[in-house]
């Protein structure tokens, strides 16, 4: 077994997935010991070698049991929880699979922890929780109006974390992420092919259209606005969330990952030409049902929380994201 180097042992569920993968990587460079948990529905146990990995559906009969008997024998101290289903448009068409699985999962982690007795939760949400929102940039203390069933379930989880610890559970940080995008290599670059930026990069190397969804948005190109956050920012401010926590008395924090600055879906399309010397194809369709026009961060409080910013620019992810797809070391499905 690999010893800690810093005394922590984190488990971190869903960590064979894209995100959670690079946050494994991140902490595994400062001297954490890291347990991983996932059931492989979009991960790849490839991304995560030589670290303890429990196969595992957290919805499933008998999650929760083994979730105690991991947390127990691995001496876990904290939980960063990824694992989740996490598509819009699925969420609107097969609701009821959203709140089992995102739902009945996080039930299960925190009933594990409490019985572990293990004290620091890291939880993984998203902007979704907004909705559309009238401020130019979103604070944590704006409306909570998620127009989807998989915001809903996100919202509803930072429900749960914050009634544990104000039952005397543990303690948690919820971080709203905005659009992840980018690689640290090819062997964790986003693979799934669902996420805007992996979407232009795919179709464009392959010449095939970019479908707009949606061009008459209120917005000053017409495309929908969204701040996106390199996934290595994303990692750090993980590792300092649940610094946050060690070193904090008990309680819950909600917390924006994102820049501050708002682009395009045309803008993210010529970030994409200008790094790959091709010329995008576009093509207009509808609006994707469950939408908001214009979402973007502020990141205010992450700084002054966890003295966390985010370093990377758009240009920095189109061009990780660019290099990775399709690169030597890449995973397949």
């Amino acid at each position: 077994m690999l010893e800690s180097r810093t005394g922590r042992v984190v488990l971190v569920t869903g960590g064979a997935g894209y995100i959670g993968s690079h946050v494994v990587r991140s902490l595994r460079r400062r001297g954490d010991r890291v347990v991983v948990v996932d059931d492989l529905s979009t991960g790849f146990a490839g991304r995560v070698p030589h670290v303890p990995f429990v196969h595992l559906d957290l919805a499933a009969r008998g999650a929760r049991e083994r979730l105690v008997s991991t947390m127990v024998e691995q001496g876990v101290t904290g939980v960063l929880h990824f694992a989740a289903l996490k598509s819009v448009s699925d969420s609107v068409a097969t609701p009821t699979r959203y709140f089992d699985r995102n739902v009945g999962g996080l039930t299960n982690v925190l009933s594990a922890m409490e019985a572990a007795s293990v004290d620091n939760l890291v939880f993984s949400s998203s902007a979704a929780v907004y909705g559309e929102s009238a401020e130019h940039a979103v604070s944590e203390a704006a409306p909570c109006r998620p127009l989807n069933p998989y915001g809903q379930s996100k919202l509803v989880g930072e429900w749960m974390a914050a009634a544990a610890a104000a039952a005397s559970g543990p303690s948690s940080v919820s971080l709203r992420y905005f659009n992840v995008a980018g690689a640290d290599d090819a062997l964790l670059a986003d693979r799934s092919v669902g996420n805007l930026v992996p979407i232009v990069v795919d179709a464009v190397r392959h010449d095939r259209p970019v479908r707009l969804l949606g061009t008459d948005w209120d917005t000053p190109d017409g495309t929908c606005v969204r701040d996106y956050v390199h996934v290595l920012d994303l990692a750090a401010a993980h590792v300092a969330a649940l610094d946050h926590l060690e070193r904090s008395d008990r309680g819950s924090w909600v917390v924006n990952v994102g820049t501050g600055a708002g682009s395009s879906v045309l803008e993210v399309v010529r970030a994409v030409e200008a790094v790959s010397g091709l010329r995008a194809r576009l093509e207009s369709a509808p609006r994707r049902a469950g939408d908001p026009a214009l979402v973007v961060a502020d990141p205010a409080l992450a700084g002054e929380l966890l003295g966390w910013r985010a370093v990377c620019s758009l240009d920095d992810i189109v061009r990780s994201a660019w290099q990775t797809v399709d690169a030597p070391g890449a995973l397949v499905a």
